[in-house]
């Protein structure tokens, strides 16, 4: 594949390093949310090792209802492209912010959801480290879809935790903020932030002041607020440990999560299965809808560079790598998968 084969229709996600576009597959008028990446921009900031950990990832990651999946990558001379399905009933939080908070019963089926994938990830040893608000989509169905790939405004990754964070620095649990080493547990700490925020309307520690927010996510207790039940309370504090080693998850993982009495009334294998009728169904008219997107993004025009590189030159993603930093980028999947 390359390029020239999708019609780029709409600009649906922005980071530093480049854009996501909503784009339809010439062949079979199917869309997809393709991410260009600038090549120049990447290796000035020596990111190529977390992009290609993001195209591994991205492999991996493939089979898992509640993630998104890779179709297929390719390059040309000046840009790196994802092909992803096209997720179009927006950010969970654009549906919060319309509503302020969410009622327990439909947070707990999100975060349920959420925490079904991040124990999949775990399960890969891969941590996912970036739970916030712009990598929580929901589908047209209303079933939560986790994205790796920043549909964020600020960036696409932060390497050190001085720099600009990619949207929300309030998720960053205490660990992250110490510049200590993490492990799976730093994923639990992001999913009591998220439910935390979807039952109160803003983040556990939250302070206009940036600093003065992070020295209460490293110091100041969890307060107990009116308007949750026991069960969320009790997780919600399990989750919220600011020892990572005394944290929910960090004997058993997921394990731990399933157990806890919060989620008694879910089951998991028809959870996983989409067998729990979702509790909201975005308004979405078509496949191909951008109405749950952030008109700052969709109403931009599509660069026409965007089709073809600078030097029209297309490299084929199955026969030749554009340069030795992206060696490996290009991916097509087997020929029997057929990109459903």
């Amino acid at each position: 594949d390359n390029p020239t084969d999708f019609d780029f229709l709409k600009v649906i996600g922005k980071g530093s390093f480049g854009k996501v576009f909503l784009a339809k597959r010439k062949t079979d008028g199917k869309n997809y949310a393709v991410k260009v990446l600038q090549k120049k921009v990447i290796l000035n900031r020596k990111e190529q090792k977390h992009i290609m950990a993001e195209r591994n990832v991205l492999l991996k990651n493939v089979k898992h209802p509640f993630l998104v999946g890779l179709h297929y990558s390719f390059q040309t001379t000046d840009k790196l492209y994802f092909v992803l399905d096209f997720i179009n009933g927006g950010e969970l939080f654009f549906h919060l912010q319309k509503e302020r908070t969410f009622p327990e019963p439909r947070a707990k089926f999100y975060i349920a959801e959420m925490a079904s994938a991040l124990g999949y990830l775990h399960s890969l040893n891969i941590v996912y480290r970036d739970l916030k608000p712009e990598n929580i989509l929901l589908d047209h169905e209303g079933h939560i879809v986790l994205t790796d790939f920043g549909l964020c405004k600020e960036g696409i990754s932060q390497s050190d935790t001085t720099s600009t964070f990619c949207g929300t620095p309030e998720y960053l649990a205490p660990e992250v903020l110490r510049k200590q080493p993490y492990d799976n547990t730093v994923d639990w700490w992001c999913l009591g932030s998220v439910l935390y925020e979807m039952l109160f309307g803003l983040p556990p520690f939250y302070s206009r002041d940036t600093h003065e927010m992070y020295d209460n996510i490293l110091h100041k207790p969890l307060g107990m607020r009116p308007g949750a039940s026991n069960t969320a309370w009790s997780l919600l504090q399990g989750l919220l440990e600011k020892d990572g080693t005394h944290r929910l998850g960090s004997i058993n993982d997921f394990e731990e999560i399933k157990a806890h009495s919060f989620f008694y009334s879910i089951n998991w294998d028809d959870l996983v299965q989409k067998k729990i009728p979702p509790p909201f169904t975005p308004k979405v008219n078509s496949f191909s809808d951008i109405s749950n997107f952030d008109p700052e993004f969709t109403e931009e025009m599509v660069p026409k560079s965007v089709c073809w590189s600078q030097e029209h030159s297309i490299v084929n993603a199955s026969v030749m790598e554009a340069d030795d930093a992206f060696v490996g980028f290009s991916y097509a999947p087997p020929s029997e998968d057929s990109f459903l």
